[in-house]
C-alpha cells in the first residue's frame, strides 16, 4: 500500500514538472501571429512612366484581410495610378482575396476579359484582377485604360 501512495506521489509530481516547462498557448500564438516577410516584386512592374515603387509589409490598400504585397506608382502626363501586386501561397487564396475585394467594391463590375472587376474603392476607381498565384489591380484610372495598362501588367507574371 505504501509503495503504491508513493508511486502515485511520484507520478503527480512529474506531471506538474512536466507542465511547468510548456509555454501557454497564447505565448505560441504570438511567436506565429507574425506576417511573412513580403518579396520585393518591382522587377514586375512596367517602367515607362514609374515613379517609386514600395514594400508594404501588411494590409495592402489598407484592407485587413489582404496581406502585404507590392505597390507602384505612375505618372503619365496630368494622369497619376498605382499598380498593385499580392502574391499568395496558391491560386486558390488568390482567387478568395479577389471575391474579398469584390465585396468591398462600390458598384463592381465583372470584366469577363480578365476574369475580374471593375469598382470603386472609397472614391478612387480600381481594377481587379488574378493570373495564377498573383491578385493585381489598377488604381486610379477609368475602366477603359485600365484594361489596357492591366493587361501589359498581366504578361509580367505568372
Amino acid at each position: 500500500m505504501r509503495s503504491s501512495f508513493l508511486l502515485l506521489c511520484c507520478m503527480m509530481l512529474a506531471g506538474c514538472s512536466q507542465n511547468s516547462q510548456q509555454e501557454p498557448p497564447a505565448a505560441e500564438a504570438k511567436k506565429t501571429a507574425s506576417p511573412a516577410p513580403v518579396l520585393d516584386e518591382s522587377h514586375r512592374f512596367p517602367k515607362k512612366d514609374l515613379v517609386e515603387t514600395q514594400v508594404v509589409e501588411d494590409h495592402i490598400l489598407d484592407k485587413p484581410n489582404l496581406p502585404g504585397g507590392n505597390l507602384a506608382r505612375y505618372q503619365s502626363g496630368n494622369k497619376s495610378y498605382e499598380l498593385i501586386l499580392v502574391k499568395a501561397k496558391t491560386p486558390q487564396a488568390a482567387a478568395i482575396w479577389l471575391l474579398d475585394l469584390k465585396g468591398m467594391l462600390t458598384n463592381p463590375a465583372f470584366v469577363a476579359s480578365f476574369g475580374g472587376y471593375y469598382g470603386l474603392n472609397g472614391n478612387k476607381p480600381l481594377f481587379l484582377f488574378q493570373k495564377g498565384s498573383y491578385l493585381a489591380g489598377v488604381s486610379g484610372l477609368p475602366q477603359a485604360e485600365a484594361d489596357l495598362i492591366a493587361r501589359e501588367f498581366a504578361t509580367r507574371f505568372n
